[in-house]
This record gives structure tokens, sequence and C-alpha cells, in this order.
């Protein structure tokens, strides 16, 4: 199985060994959007949905660092990362969707986009778990890797 950089020789499930690889600054940049019906950007005041459990915003935001922390936690073969830094942004775009970005960074041995993936996934499940008794119509509609750098390739997202 060539290619996969988590599958050995044999076949089997194995951690990337990074131990010879010489620490650089990389940063990754994933988002989510999120589709809201009208009753729920109703209620979208100030910059923030008010709910009965709180600012739903300021929640995702505090979720979604939490989650990108605990990436290697939750993905078996990710490698376990303090990073240096995590900053989660909401707004809305021209078809009044939300936009999560999540842009995390660190100087490592390896990558940092999944910190990034989880990161933008779990603050767009917050706002799903903190609007659902609003509407059961909202739609995560996707998450993507939108930029990385640092490691072996760029990446950027057109």
């Amino acid at each position: 199985m060539t290619g996969l950089t988590h599958i050995d020789a044999a076949g089997k499930a194995n951690m990337v060994d990074v131990s010879e690889k010489t620490p650089t600054r990389r940063s990754a940049t994933a988002r989510s959007i999120v589709q809201l019906p009208d009753a729920v950007l109703a209620k979208l005041a100030d910059g923030d949905i008010d709910s009965a459990k709180g600012a739903v915003f300021q929640a995702a935001i505090i979720a979604g660092i939490m989650g990108a922390k605990k990436t290697g936690e939750l993905i078996p073969l990710c490698h376990p990362l303090g990073m240096d830094n995590c900053k989660i942004d909401i707004s809305i775009n021209d078809s009044k969707e939300l936009v999560i970005d999540c842009t995390a960074t660190i100087t490592a041995k390896t990558g940092i986009e999944m910190e990034a993936l989880v990161g933008a996934s779990i603050a767009a499940l917050t706002i799903y778990d903190m609007c659902k008794a609003m509407s059961h119509d909202i739609v995560i509609k996707e998450t993507k890797l939108i930029e990385k750098t640092g490691g072996k390739n760029d990446f950027r997202r057109s």
C-alpha cells in the first residue's frame, strides 16, 4: 500500500516515526460551513446568537479550541501536539451560512492540519448542539483544509 503514511510495509496500522525530522514552523487553517435556517439566523444580534445555553459563537470558539487540543486523543494515529496557538473565527458569508475558520500553529516535527480540522468540526458541532432546540434543520455542510504551511509541502485551496 504505497502513499499511506500510517500503513507499514506489512499493511498494518502504524504511527509515523518523526524522530529524525527537524522541527519547523507549521500552520494550518480548516473551515467548516454551517447552514442555519432563517428562524435561527433571526436570533443573530451583536455578532452572536443568544440561546438558552448562552452565547453560541463564544461557546463554539472555546469548544473548538478545546477539541483541537485533544486531537491526539481523538484520532488514533495522530501525534499528541502542544499547539503554540489556536484561533477560531466565525462569520456569515453572502449565502447566510456560518463560516468557521480554525487556524492552528506550532513549531514541531509533524503537521497540525488535523488539529485545525478537529477544531473547526467541534465548533460546528457545538453550534448545532446549542441551536438544535430552535430547529433541527441545521446542516453542517462541509469541513475542509484551506491551507497548510511548513513541512514537506505547502497547500492552499483556491
